[in-house]
């Protein structure tokens, strides 16, 4: 044993002394402006504003029923676990390529029995008994061949947790933006039910006064246009609330409970509205998609280490110490020792472009994911540019929808009034239910899209994940 310690410890050193043929990592400049957007559609910042990157979905979300949907989501999501199992296999297969670095050890026991009949001993029968401890191809890993393999495994690996979080981020803006979905088919069936209650009011009207010969027949028409088209739109939202329960139910991997499911457009705001107007274009490297393309631009840079590694020698060592003996209860006794080191090395020299090719196409993938970082940045910036410029415009939007839908409704009442009063024709008041009809519509889609920007900007500017 004593003599195998000078070639183990000259091993070890080489090891560690090892170069490393990888290129230097270098992280691409952003290629996107250093600050959010600036205009007339971009908001100004008005007070002190979270980081949505550091604030608990818990937090952001302060309706309890949403919170306790996304955390069943959380918890129940198939498509979440799959992106769990992913990160497992990764995890596995980088420990996989980690245990190449150092050697493998095994054991063995081999026991020989023959019988020749030209032995020079008194009987032609042998009995050969063998215990021994060894490496066997070892390789040494002078030249960072191993370790780069191994470090791009572990790149994948923390690349498939990012992914794993760009999964949770996403599910819980698509479980919020769900149960918006169905908050506001529920305000639309209310709404359609209200106003088909008014329209039918005003059909029973004009139909007592066709019968009185007061009305025409066209008027009695046209009242029956606006009550019809609030009956179709009963049905209808009757199936959006339905489908948004089945994919709200799909969301959280089982049925949710009815307690949690909302029964109308909230009147306040289901997040935190302190989100900041302006963010540095470094922030998005928080965003786990952009931290998981840079794992793989990691990743491809160190397979570029291996791809070079493979020009230069592969140095290996075999060796072993045992125990050899002729009888089974001499195994272990003095005098059986026996011990073998066999180092090798090989240099390719003809392998018809094959390592050259290789190490282009390491090249290759490197500036594929080169851009491909690249492109995941300005992506995350749009997506950010563009919820900013929504809620930049928003409250001036919400104001204005509330104004014609107030006025709508007015209108609607003055005109129902001096048509029951004969002073106007029915025209005018079949008018007066359209506008206030489309009005409704308009300010519940203008309630929806506010809340699902909140949602979305809370997203792409990394939210979600705590």
């Amino acid at each position: 044993m004593n003599k195998m310690k000078p070639f183990s410890t000259a091993a070890l050193a080489l090891t560690l002394a090892a170069c490393d043929m990888a290129p230097k990592y270098v992280r691409p400049a952003l290629p996107v402006p250093a600050g959010s957007p600036q205009g007339p559609a971009y908001p100004a910042g008005q007070g002190q504003a979270i980081v949505p990157a550091d604030t608990a979905w818990k937090d952001f979300f302060v309706d309890p029923r949403l919170a306790r949907v996304i955390e069943t989501s959380l918890a129940d999501n198939r498509d979440l676990r799959v992106a769990l199992a992913n990160v497992e296999q990764a995890r596995a297969q980088y420990r996989v390529r980690r245990a190449d670095i150092f050697p493998t050890v095994n054991a063995s026991g081999s026991a020989t029995y023959q019988d020749t009949p030209f032995s020079q001993v008194g009987t032609g029968r042998m009995d050969i008994y063998s215990a021994s401890v060894g490496v066997s191809a070892w390789e040494i890993d002078l030249f960072g061949r191993v370790r780069n393999l191994s470090r791009a495994a572990q790149e994948q690996y923390f690349a498939s947790v990012e992914n794993r979080n760009a999964a949770q981020t996403a599910l819980v803006a698509e479980v919020a933006n769900a149960w918006l979905a169905m908050a506001a088919d529920q305000e639309r069936l209310r709404i359609a039910r209200d106003l088909e209650k008014a329209f039918g009011q005003t059909l029973d009207l004009t139909k007592a006064r066709f019968a009185k010969g007061i009305a025409s027949e066209l008027e009695v028409r046209q009242a029956q246009t606006s009550h019809d088209r609030a009956r179709s739109d009963i049905a209808e939202a009757t199936t959006l609330v339905a489908q948004d329960q089945n994919a709200l139910n799909l969301l959280a991997g089982m049925t949710v409970a009815a307690e949690d499911l909302p029964a109308a457009m909230p009147d306040g705001d289901v997040t935190l509205s302190n989100l900041p107007a302006d963010l540095p274009s470094t922030a998005l490297l928080r965003r786990p998609d952009i931290m998981a393309a840079e794992h793989q631009l990691l990743a491809a840079n160190a397979n570029i280490g291996a791809a070079r590694a493979a020009f230069f020698p592969n140095i290996s060592l075999t060796a072993a110490f045992g125990t050899l003996s002729l009888g089974l209860s001499n195994l272990f006794k003095s005098g059986s020792d026996t011990w073998s080191v066999v180092p090798s090395a090989s240099l390719p020299i003809f392998d018809f472009g094959r390592n050259r090719g290789n190490l282009r196409y390491a090249r290759a993938t490197y500036d594929a994911m080169v851009a491909t970082y690249e492109k995941s940045v300005q992506a995350g910036f749009r997506e950010v540019a563009d919820a900013l410029a929504r809620r930049g415009t928003m409250t001036e939007q919400m104001e204005a929808q509330t104004s014609l839908r107030d006025a709508a409704r007015v209108s609607y009442r003055l005109s129902e009034a001096r048509f029951r009063a004969g002073v106007d024709p029915f025209l005018t008041t079949l008018d007066a239910q359209r506008t206030l009809y489309n009005a409704e519509q308009s300010l519940l889609a203008t309630r929806l899209a506010r809340a699902a920007n909140m949602v979305e900007l809370y997203r792409a500017m990394g939210g979600g994940l705590k």
